[in-house]
């Protein structure tokens, strides 16, 4: 039941960026033959992309960059948006998966195994909002969004004793290269006791 839920909202992901993928490339399109702005197909096109495609322009020329690389770059944010989505479903689904399975085994340590669950989808997760802030931090989302104050709030605990102890190397700031192997340590420490004998992946 939940392999057909993951598979169903999974293939809806992935055709939802297909789809935006799709249309910012025929923007691209219309623009480079240069086709009449005002028919239906162009201002049909413009209108479902403008939301994604503006707010990417306006950070290139924050960034000093030519804005014309707009729609490439919301093309990519819409790949990396369908990739998180699709990753926290995982990471929620086989938590779920796993505590049922646990349940429904009636082998011995349940109780145990429960909780190996529920902390190992817990750390799943906290590596994708490490990941999505640094990803976000660097786009279009303003530190006024709710969502990124929420998982600057969440993972700044780990990450700023990491960015006092640990020195930038050059320009870059190594210190969430360090979480995630933190993170994945605990990980597997979780799965090596807490879930010793259970299976840790149902998707």
């Amino acid at each position: 039941m939940l392999a057909s839920i993951y598979s169903f909202i999974a293939s809806g992901v992935v055709t939802m960026a297909v789809i935006g993928v799709v249309l910012i490339i025929l923007r691209s399109l219309f623009n480079y033959i240069d086709i009449n702005p005002f028919t239906w197909s162009a201002r049909t096109v413009r209108r479902l992309t403008d939301p994604v495609v503006m707010p990417v322009r306006r950070m290139l020329l924050g960034f000093r960059i030519d804005p014309r690389a707009a729609p490439f770059v919301a093309a990519v944010l819409i790949i990396l948006v369908a990739f998180f989505a699709i990753q926290v479903m995982s990471s929620f689904l086989n938590t779920v998966a796993g505590i049922l399975y646990a349940l429904a085994g009636g082998k011995q340590g349940a109780p145990v195994a429960i909780v190996g669950y529920l902390m190992f989808g817990c750390l799943g997760l906290y590596t994708l909002m490490i990941f999505i802030r640094i990803i976000f931090s660097w786009g279009t989302v303003s530190y006024s969004s709710r969502w990124l104050r929420f998982m600057i709030r969440i993972t700044e605990p780990l990450l700023a004793p990491l960015r006092r102890t640990i020195k930038p190397v050059g320009m870059f700031d190594i210190s969430p290269i360090i979480a995630f192997v933190i993170v994945w340590l605990c990980q597997m420490a979780v799965a090596g006791t807490l879930l010793r004998g259970w299976p840790v992946r149902f998707f």
